[in-house]
């Protein structure tokens, strides 16, 4: 008699690492050769793409947002859906997965946190067997977006939506280390008292911005902000300088 594998045993069989579905892509969408990168020509939308195979669940989506485009209102959309790819006609694709491709196909995606999708960010995401779609930005602390994904039953694929302010993606391998930081981030610890950064809610926040002199951000997400826009995210007064900020801890040495 044949052996019927469980979706845990297929978990340890090596898979073909993630690219975009060549063919199944929004019309605004260019790809470059490998299929690994999505960019949106022009608009704010029409920029749908989906992975080239089925993602179990529990495997994380990596990627890395590559341009942010300001003058949009909301950025990068991530889920997953039964739509097989291979199956849809380019043509008959909607601009929009949210509502659009939700309500004429089992696709279930959420909206990142404006936070999460700066250019330089990694963000990976995934949903697990009890259909709860997470994401997560760098490092940070998983982010639960819905918990009403059917994830048994049937393939699942990988969609995403470079909307918006999020103008090009690039998928990546998510069991590199390299990618979390580009070797230009201070290293960060988790917060265990004082402010957290407000983009990234997970590392403290040390850092002052110049010279507006706002100093909500961890360093990494400070130089992200500094190396994409360059304007402050609070008032959004040009940046000069990323400087240390003075410890907000008291009581120290007493």
């Amino acid at each position: 008699m044949g052996a019927r594998l469980s979706p845990e045993a297929n978990a340890e069989v090596p898979r073909e690492a993630l690219s975009f579905h060549g063919d199944a892509t929004g019309s605004q969408v260019h790809l470059d050769d490998l299929r690994s990168t999505a960019r949106r020509r022009s608009t704010f939308h029409d920029g749908i793409v989906f992975s080239q195979r089925p993602v179990w669940p529990g495997e994380r989506v990596a990627l890395r947002v590559l341009k942010h485009e300001d003058g949009w209102c909301g950025g990068l959309r991530v889920g997953f859906t039964r739509l097989d790819p291979a199956h849809v006609a380019p043509a008959c694709l909607p601009p929009f997965v949210c509502p659009d491709l939700e309500e004429q196909s089992p696709t279930w995606a959420a909206l990142l946190p404006e936070g999460f999708v700066r250019a330089g960010n990694v963000v990976c995401f995934w949903v697990n067997r009890r259909g709860w779609l997470f994401a997560k930005v760098n490092a940070g602390r998983p982010l639960l977006l819905r918990k009403d994904v059917m994830a048994q039953g049937a393939p699942l694929w990988a969609v995403m939506d470079v909307y918006g302010t999020t103008k090009a993606i690039e998928l990546l391998d998510p069991k590199a280390d390299a990618w979390i930081t580009n070797g230009e981030a201070v290293p960060q610890s988790e917060v265990t008292s004082g402010e957290e950064c407000v983009i990234c809610f997970h590392n403290t926040a040390n850092t002052r911005l110049m010279p507006c002199g706002h100093s909500h951000f961890c360093s990494a997400c400070a130089w992200h902000v500094f190396k994409d826009t360059a304007k402050c995210p609070m008032c959004r007064w040009q940046i000069e300088e990323v400087a240390v900020a003075p410890s907000t801890k008291t009581g120290e040495g007493s």
